[in-house]
């Protein structure tokens, strides 16, 4: 499988927030000749790859793979959907958007009402999510015995590869990440290490985190990389805040990061020959790095981000190369950190 088809794999498994199971599925099937799987209460899928030995680290690589979406909250007397955001929805993708509603019975398209401009003296307000409705094109009566409250939405979006190869599709925030985990994995399954080795993919990242924050309580690793996505430069988004596409991954730096693992991780970037970027935050991450660190008795923890352009939508873009070298450059940091018999 290419890195590509890996990432259209992942992507294309639905799993918003709290309804993980088609994409914890598809990661299963990939995690499963690396180790024991498990599912954790909430949800989230562990990989034990490595035993721990006595006294020793135990290293643990995590990314989250539920998407935004949106949940169902009423049906009102003319069929029409109201929602809420599962995660922070790019409000300016939202009107006329084509989307699927995920039933017990099966997927029903729909697309987000909105009113045409000839109808309106202000087409510059963007409608909250909590204001939108979904017309699904049923009547009340027939959506009611169909779609329940609860049932989650997604957006639609054909995926495609550019001409320069180029992935684009929905949810690649953060299957991109899981994707390189997973390559990450595959990687040291085939290395002696001197350490413990498991691997976390999770839930609710984007309503909280409370997947990666009691899956790593579970696991009690010593040390722990997360990979996320974080924003890659267009012209039109402040340039000190992103990453470029195509420069290799972005080594994290903050005060809830371990220091030590930033600097190791540069230092085996520049000696693998490994491109990379980094990323500086003032204090919480905004990704699963956050609760990883703060389990248990806490967890020295670091990031890498893979950057994405248009986050949040039902269009994300994303270079494979960059997924290419996150899952090289942390497969060459744990080998030269923690490899051999020691």
């Amino acid at each position: 499988m290419t890195t590509n088809e890996l990432l259209l794999t992942l992507s294309g498994a639905i799993g918003v927030s709290g309804a993980e199971n088609g994409a914890r599925d598809a990661a299963r099937r990939l995690l499963e000749p690396l180790g024991t799987c498990k599912t954790t209460a909430l949800g989230s899928l562990i990989c034990r790859m490595k035993p721990i030995p006595e006294g020793g680290a135990h290293l643990l690589l995590t990314a989250h793979m539920d998407s935004i979406g949106m949940i169902v909250t009423f049906i009102d007397d003319n069929g029409f959907l109201r929602v809420a955001g599962c995660g922070g929805v790019d409000r300016a993708a939202l009107p006329a958007a084509q989307v699927t509603v995920h039933t017990a019975s099966g997927a029903l398209p729909g697309v987000i009402c909105t009113v045409p401009p000839h109808l309106t003296e202000d087409d510059g307000v963007l409608p909250k999510v909590d204001e939108i409705s979904v017309d699904v094109g049923l009547t009340a009566e027939a959506a009611r015995a169909q779609i329940a409250p609860g049932d989650r939405i997604t957006f639609d979006c054909e995926p495609f590869t550019t001409s320069s190869g180029l992935v684009c599709s929905r949810a690649l925030d953060d299957r991109a990440g899981c994707a390189a985990v997973i390559l990450a994995a595959q990687k040291l399954a085939r290395q002696p290490l001197a350490c413990g080795l498991s691997v976390a993919l999770t839930v609710m990242e984007e309503v909280g985190g409370q997947g990666a924050r009691t899956a790593a309580s579970l696991l009690a690793p010593t040390h722990a990389v997360a990979v996320d996505v974080s924003f890659g430069h267009t012209p039109d988004a402040p340039r000190p805040k992103c990453g470029v596409m195509g420069d290799g991954p972005m080594i994290g730096v903050s005060p809830i990061l371990d220091h030590a693992m930033f600097e190791g991780m540069k230092a085996c970037a520049k000696r693998r020959s490994i491109d990379f970027q980094v990323e500086v935050m003032g204090g919480n991450t905004g990704t699963d790095a956050d609760g990883v660190a703060v389990a248990g008795a806490g967890v020295r923890c670091a990031l890498v981000s893979v950057p994405l352009r248009y986050m949040h939508t039902p269009a994300e873009l994303i270079d494979a190369r960059d997924v290419e070298q996150t899952a090289a450059l942390i497969a060459a940091y744990v080998t030269d950190e923690f490899g051999g018999a020691r």
